[in-house]
């Protein structure tokens, strides 16, 4: 059964950056479409970015612009490296395949 583990979360003040980690168990890593998502107390989960299995890319308006998505098919990871992080970028952020998600990683940007 496939399982994602995201990893790389944590507290960084308004304009700094981090980079999350998304590793997937399977071996058909490869061909499926990944996406990074985000859960905010509150609010509706909102799809942040996608990458194709060809590595397309594309983002919520939100995040465009600060937000990049890859994947290493070699490590069955997918990444989001995140910059010029906002307070409203806090959220519990998590990866998945469209189908199943993992349990997710808590980032938070307050100063």
């Amino acid at each position: 059964q496939v399982q994602f583990v995201e990893s790389g979360g944590g507290l960084v003040q308004p304009g700094g950056s981090l980079r999350l980690s998304c590793t997937a168990s399977g071996s058909i890593f490869s061909i499926w479409n990944m996406g990074w998502y985000r859960q905010a107390p509150g609010k509706q989960r909102e799809l942040v970015a996608s990458i194709t299995s060809r590595g397309n890319t594309n983002y919520a308006d939100s995040v465009k612009g600060r937000f990049t998505i890859s994947r290493d098919g070699a490590k069955n990871t997918v990444y989001l490296q995140m910059s010029s992080l906002k307070p409203e970028d806090t959220a519990v952020y998590l990866c998945g395949n469209g189908i199943k998600t993992g349990q997710g990683t808590q980032v938070t940007v307050s100063s």
